[in-house]
């Protein structure tokens, strides 16, 4: 499915991403080790066992990019030109390994650019839960999104 332009953003609509991801060792592993992040909360299980937590924490930076990336394919794939940024980006619930988790995405507004005709900027509200409802991860991301050809 092609991502939606500019033009397809109504502020108010609420995306439920049927794409879901249990989240591994593996992966929050390779995340950690990739980005070169030592903290013995995510890869020392000896560690982590001896925390408040008992086990490793999914670090948590895995955890946005899995949030944004599974509203991708719904909103968009092929249509966006840039991140713009992202704020109020907040952890209330840790994410440990066997979570499985899901997003809802919120279109928070939608704007035409002022200098570029082609495109245009829209504010996005995901959230991510874990399989027990619990809130995971939140963060609202502007996007710049082409607009539909003339």
């Amino acid at each position: 499915m092609a991502g939606l332009y500019l033009e397809e953003f109504v502020v108010g609509h609420v995306f439920q991403h049927t794409l879901r991801k249990t989240v591994t060792e593996s992966d929050n592993m390779l995340f950690s080790v990739m980005t070169l992040n030592p903290q013995p909360l995510h890869i020392d299980f000896d560690f982590a066992a001896r925390s408040e937590w008992g086990k490793p924490l999914v670090n948590s930076l895995f955890t946005l990019g899995l949030m944004i990336g599974i509203s991708v394919n719904d909103i968009t794939v092929g249509t966006t030109v840039a991140n713009l940024g992202m704020k109020e980006t907040t952890f209330p619930h840790p994410v440990f390994h066997g979570d499985t988790i899901r997003v809802e995405t919120t279109v928070i507004s939608v704007r035409e650019s002022k200098s570029k005709p082609d495109r245009g900027i829209v504010e996005f509200e995901h959230r991510a839960y874990n399989q027990h409802g619990d809130l995971v991860a939140k963060c609202v991301r502007q996007a710049m999104m082409l607009k539909k050809a003339a």
